[in-house]
Parts: structure tokens; sequence; C-alpha cells
């Protein structure tokens, strides 16, 4: 995109990754240089929640984060952990709870735990009006049946990195839910499904995200030697998204850019 065109918010940036951390302030100028202005850090664990808050406080202008524990680290929740959610929740950079949901495709944590821990993290969404943040993977009967008992009394809800089929997309519109979508959708091999449905998501309801330094764009003319991903990469989904869309990518960034900053209030 040309430098005077609108700006874009990463929605999905794992900033407090060992492979970004180490050169958090480089990475943040390369991303404004494509008018990546700002971006959401995920929080994946209390630990890595409290490290993002901390970015944060070191970029003021440029980050915001989501507070959260991933199904990965369902085991790792323990009595405290509600209470320090809580105390995160209380910083104004703090936008989602997230990234929460869960994930049977590895079972990193034993399934019931993750069922409980997703929940736990619903509730604190509605009693703090907070939007959340959410990930989903080879559960979808189990995590829409679980949306559906909280949708009503939750602010707003984004499904992140979004790659199922059209079943379960129409689902989550029914569901009311924003949509993330990531480089998957640049990936010849596996994305072909989600290249045909992103025409179906409403204006919206449409976000974008890198999930940095997860799924490098896959048709990237200029990958960096140890394939990782970056912020600055966000351009390149959108001329992706615009084109499968038919939409002008000037349009497209508008239209993604207000529903973004409405969703996360940045």
């Amino acid at each position: 995109m040309k430098p005077e065109s609108i700006e874009l918010i990463d929605i999905g940036v794992n900033l407090t990754n060992k492979r970004l951390l180490v050169d958090v302030d480089d990475i943040l100028q390369r991303a404004a240089q494509v008018n990546v202005n700002k971006l959401i850090v995920t929080g994946t664990s209390i630990e890595h929640s409290q490290i993002a808050l901390e970015l944060c406080a070191q970029f003021p202008n440029q980050l915001f984060s989501t507070c959260g524990v991933h199904p990965h680290d369902a085991k790792e929740w323990n009595q405290q952990s509600l209470a320090e959610l809580e105390s995160m929740l209380k910083h104004s950079c703090v936008k989602a709870i997230g990234e929460t949901g869960l994930d049977f495709n590895r079972n990193f944590s034993p399934k019931k735990q993750q069922i409980d821990v997703f929940q736990q993290q619903l509730e604190l969404a509605v009693s703090c009006n907070k939007p959340v943040f959410l990930h989903q993977r080879d559960a979808f009967d189990t995590f829409l049946n679980l949306l559906q008992e909280y949708r009503g009394q939750l602010k707003s809800v984004v499904v992140h990195c979004f790659t199922d089929d059209k079943k379960a997309l129409y689902k989550l519109l029914d569901q009311d839910c924003h949509i993330g979508i990531t480089g998957w959708i640049c990936d010849e091999r596996r994305g072909q499904e989600l290249q045909k449905l992103v025409k179906d998501i409403p204006d919206n309801r449409l976000m974008l995200e890198t999930d940095a330094p997860y799924l490098l764009p896959r048709d990237l003319p200029d990958k960096p030697a140890d394939n990782t991903n970056y912020p600055e990469y966000l351009p390149h989904i959108l001329h992706t998204v615009a084109r499968l869309q038919n939409k002008q990518e000037q349009n497209l960034a508008s239209e993604v850019l207000a529903t973004t900053q409405q969703f996360f209030e940045v």
C-alpha cells in the first residue's frame, strides 16, 4: 500500500513470543512504515498477559493488549488466575479477554480443563463487559455450545484466525461474531476454502491479523530466512482479501479500520 494510505490495525500479534520480544522497537518501526500503526498484543497465559501489559506501557501509542489463558495453557490455571486477570483488566490498554477457547487438535491441556477455563473467562467477560478474543481448533461443536450459552450477555466476540468451513462461518455470523483473517488465506494449499468464503463475511464483521510470528503468508514475495511472520506483512493480507472480495484496497482498509476501532475502542 502507498504511504498515504489509511492505517491498519493488527488485531493479533504474539509480541511476547521470544522470536519477537527481542526486537520489539524495530518490529514496531517497520510496521509503522507500512501504516500498521497500532497492534493488539495477544495475551496467552497469565505470564504472557503480564508481559503484554509491560509492552503497552513502553509503547502506549502503538500497543494495546488482551489478557487471557489460551487452551494450551489451561492446565496452568489455578486459584489465583481469575483474580490476576481481573487485576489486569483495570489497565486501560487491555481491550479484550483472551486468547481463550478450545483446542482439541493437540490437547496440550485436558479437554475438561479447557472447557472449565474457557467458561470462567467467558463469565469474567460478562461481568466486566469486555469483548472476547477466541481460539477454536477441532472443537467447534463444543465451542459453539458454550459460546451460545453466554453470547446474549457478552459485549462482543471475535473468533481469531478463522480457518473453518462455510457451515461454521455462518453459525458464527448467526451469533453476531466478528471474524479474524490471517495469512492462512494466502496459502494455496490449506487456504482454498477460506479464499472462497471471505466474500461472505460482512464488512462490519471482518478484521485482519498476522498472528505473528506464526502463519507467514506463503505467497509473500520476499520471505524472511527464518520464516518468521511480522506485523509489517498485514498489508499483504489486506491485498489478498481485497482481491478475493473484488474491492479496492483503500476501501477495504477503511472498512476494516472502522470495524476494528469500534470493536477494540482504540
